[in-house]
């Protein structure tokens, strides 16, 4: 995961001092990892010591290690297409300007939360999900939303999905899972009560948590088996979870192909679907 993503993810539990350096990482990291720990201090009013502490508080044995992870996520930064603004949505916006500005987070969003997962996270999940006997997908609010496309998903590959939009059903079904089963827990904050209950339940039964979580540390993903992000501009006063379910959704869809890849017999099971809800359709 960049160390960018994470520092923008946990920048609000920083101290003041702390907070001071991460502004500055994030407003020019191409001119960040380029200085040495005291040019960093200089620049930003802390001591050189307080910048060797912001970076082992991130999970760095240092500042040089700190300074090549800021290099690498420069590397790998995904630049927004010309024309495409990124930035908070003001009620003074003009109909195009808000346009813009949705486009523009949503594509960040997507574009964070693909280099928010290695490829490591991604393949054990997978395999967690195919070998699985049964697979229960749980979330509240919009996170639902996205745990009910997803089985959708999954059972057109065949598995033996379990969802119930109705928490109460949810924990129950956990009850009843096993060693060989799988339970996906979305949710954008990781602190939802009902789907860590549930989760609970599911660790307690032998059954393997995958969580689907924001960046920052949280309750949810402390507790699973395996950890995988979602990156998302929500705002702390917002309508709805508007980048944060779009994030969800891509990672769900980007586990998806990649199933269907693995699996030789997914687009056979897809194309018996399809036909079956055609005869519907006519």
């Amino acid at each position: 995961m960049s160390v960018l993503t994470i520092i923008k993810a946990q920048i609000d539990s920083f101290t003041a001092g702390e907070r001071k350096i991460a502004e500055f990482v994030l407003s020019d990291p191409d001119r960040a990892y380029q200085m040495s720990s005291a040019s960093l201090a200089e620049a930003t009013g802390r001591s050189q010591s307080g910048v060797v502490k912001f970076c082992q508080k991130l999970g760095f044995r240092g500042y040089q290690e700190f300074k090549l992870a800021v290099s690498q996520a420069t590397a790998q930064a995904w630049p927004v297409p010309a024309g495409v603004v990124h930035g908070t949505i003001d009620a003074s916006d003009s109909y195009a300007t808000t346009i813009q500005k949705l486009i523009g987070s949503k594509i960040h969003s997507v574009q964070q939360t693909v280099a928010a997962n290695g490829e490591h996270a991604l393949r054990r999940a997978l395999d967690a999900i195919g070998t699985a006997r049964r697979v229960q997908l749980v979330g509240v609010g919009a996170s639902s939303l996205v745990a009910r496309d997803f089985g959708y998903k999954l059972q057109k590959l065949g598995a033996l999905v379990m969802f119930d939009a109705d928490s109460h059903i949810q924990i129950a079904n956990a009850t009843a899972l096993g060693p060989d089963d799988v339970l996906i827990a979305l949710s954008y904050s990781g602190a939802s009560l009902e789907t860590l209950r549930i989760a609970e339940q599911a660790r307690a039964k032998g059954a393997r948590v995958i969580s689907i979580t924001g960046v920052q540390p949280n309750r949810l993903s402390a507790l699973a088996d395996i950890q995988l992000f979602v990156v998302a501009d929500e705002e702390k006063a917002r309508s709805s979870a508007i980048t944060s379910r779009d994030a969800q959704l891509a990672l769900a869809d980007l586990l998806f192909i990649l199933l269907v890849q693995q699996m030789p017999q997914s687009n056979d099971r897809i194309q018996a679907a399809e036909q079956a809800v055609s005869v519907l359709k006519s």
